[in-house]
């Protein structure tokens, strides 16, 4: 178990009544139902826990150093980590984890270790179980998964929802891996099978990319300067619906600018939650095909960033780059 940081590692000092960092090493004190899970916990914590606000890649390469480090000494991997972030984490673990044939479970809690009403303790004692969970040799969850109030989600198909419920992740186009109740029941048909490839890992990481929400007051002295801007690699597009967006001669042209003269990556994703990108549904949407606009189907957010900085890093050509981004490698899109 991998502790960053987070709300999940905070209790409250019975002596002044604030809320301090969790001690991990006596984690069996605080849950001992932990006890009952045949399995042996070990914990390694950051050096400076950091709330997930904070998170840069960096810390995504550290976790993948860690795993990397201990990969063949555990059955499976639980990652402590604070809500806001986490699915830019999860997204970004299970590209930079190539066959990965072990589980690695992110989760969190709304409410601190300490507090009486938390959803730490289930998330965390779940998630060991999902992470030690083997048929036999092999692996139930052999991926990068969010475990969050009862559900077990693809890590690259999560959102954050909510900040004020217990259930705060969403995956909007692919159904959940597991769920807990009075059984832990595994969908085993939606979870990736286990990799014939050999473990490797990935840590360059390209970090000039803009991600442009579409709208209607956007004009082009605001979007001429975002594409102006020096060694920008790649610019998401959250565009409406099943990827629509302005028809402007002035739009059109700055995009074909961008992608033919600066070699920038354009990426069409929709905004809407649920649904996906259909290029040539509407007027609006073949006009971004035309020009060499990168299909982004049903991605998040998060998870259109992540692999394109995971791609970028592997400075791929313009058309290995658009090939790969354009279909699954990860179980990212449908």
């Amino acid at each position: 178990m991998i502790y960053t940081g987070g709300t999940i590692g905070m209790h409250k000092d019975l002596v002044t009544g604030t809320l301090v960092p969790f001690d991990f090493s006596r984690l069996m004190e605080h849950i001992p139902e932990l006890q009952l899970i045949e399995k042996e916990i070990d914990t390694i914590s950051f050096a400076q826990p950091i709330d997930s606000s904070n998170v840069r890649p960096e810390h995504w390469v550290l976790l993948v150093k860690i795993i990397e480090e201990n990969y063949d000494n555990y059955d499976g991997f639980v990652i402590l980590h604070g809500s806001d972030t986490m699915a830019y984490t999860a997204s970004a673990l299970s590209f930079m984890l190539e066959n990965l044939s072990k589980p690695v479970i992110l989760t969190g809690s709304q409410l601190p270790i300490g507090d009486l009403r938390t959803d730490a303790k289930e998330n965390i004692i779940t998630s060991i179980q999902i992470a030690g969970s083997y048929q036999g040799s092999q692996p139930i969850v052999p991926e990068v998964g969010i475990y969050f109030e009862f559900k077990l989600l693809r890590g690259n198909r999560t959102v954050k929802a909510s900040s004020e419920h217990f259930n705060a992740f969403e995956s909007p186009n692919y159904l959940p891996l597991a769920q807990s109740g009075v059984d832990l029941k595994f969908y085993k048909d939606r979870i990736l099978p286990v990799p014939d490839g050999i473990f490797n890992t990935h840590k360059n990481l390209e970090e000039n990319i803009i991600i442009i929400k579409i709208h209607p007051a956007l004009n082009k002295t605001y979007f001429s300067h975002i594409i102006d801007i020096p060694d920008v690699k790649a610019i998401i597009l959250e565009t409406y619906g099943a990827g629509n967006a302005l028809t402007q001669d002035w739009f059109i042209d700055l995009l074909k600018e961008a992608i033919e003269k600066k070699s920038i990556h354009i990426i069409n994703i929709t905004q809407c939650q649920k649904g996906e990108i259909i290029p040539g549904k509407y007027e609006t949407g073949r006009k971004l095909m035309s020009i060499g606009v990168y299909n982004g189907k049903d991605l998040t957010t998060e998870a259109a960033l992540t692999k394109m900085m995971y791609l970028l890093g592997k400075k791929l050509s313009k058309k290995a780059i658009k090939s790969a981004f354009e279909r699954p490698i990860r179980g990212e899109m449908s």
